[in-house]
């Protein structure tokens, strides 16, 4: 049987005190390669705290979190980061694009601990920016190009190496209307090609693009079960 991308077990994160604060309560949670899953909520609620541990930017304080079948918590932080860097795509609100280097060249940095040779790289570089609509967009940089553009390069480099979990945070927060529109169209495209996503949102017209919705209140999880969705 093929493990779930994500599987949570009691997975629990207090932060010190005093008092202590439970921003994550004990969760479980699984989810399925190519699924599709909104975390909605408002400040405060935990959303961070989750993308946090999720991304292993952060280890939790009790619980137990399987990625690809893989307990993290056994982990010392070199195999965490390694982990991190093969299996799981970032997409953030602010793009974080190195403002002098091309478009191909920030897809690059994300490949810079690769061992596989530099023209198979380049040539993933170039696949990921192609895949996303930029093909002719290679040489330009981040200061020409636009804000959906420029999310749409930040996503190339979180799909180059193939990521079992693409993990976005309010990946349309800094975009308008109409390139909102086209960055979750892509994810839709990439979702229906086999990606499994996960949406860390606060907006409900980005949550519906998403095949299962988990609110977050108080640091408790829970399933939206038969949620409409566009």
């Amino acid at each position: 049987m093929v493990s779930p991308v994500i599987e949570l077990r009691g997975l629990a994160r207090t932060y010190p005190g005093p008092p202590p604060v439970a921003a994550l309560r004990p969760a479980d949670l699984v989810i399925n390669a190519g699924d599709y899953v909104a975390v909605t909520g408002p400040s405060g609620s935990g959303k961070s705290t989750l993308l946090h541990l999720l991304g292993l930017l952060d280890t939790p304080s009790a619980g137990t979190y399987l990625l690809d079948g893989l307990d993290t918590s056994a982990l010392g932080d070199r195999d965490r980061s390694a982990l991190r860097g093969r299996r799981i795509g970032f997409v953030f609100q602010s793009f974080h694009l190195l403002p002098y280097r091309t478009a191909l060249e920030n897809v690059l940095l994300a490949e810079l601990y690769n061992r596989t040779p530099r023209p198979r790289r380049m040539d993933g570089a170039v696949d990921a920016l192609r895949g996303v609509g930029l093909g002719h967009r290679l040489d330009a940089l981040p200061t020409t190009l636009s804000g959906g553009e420029s999310q749409r390069v930040a996503i190339a480099r979180a799909l180059v190496n193939r990521p079992s979990l693409l993990l976005c945070d309010e990946p349309t927060g800094n975009l308008d209307s109409t390139n909102a529109t086209t960055v979750m169209e892509l994810l839709d495209q990439l979702n229906a090609a086999g990606f499994t996503i996960l949406v860390i949102t606060h907006d409900a017209n980005v949550a519906s693009h998403a095949g299962r919705t988990i609110a977050i209140s108080d640091g408790e999880l829970a399933e939206r079960i038969g949620a409409d969705h566009a």
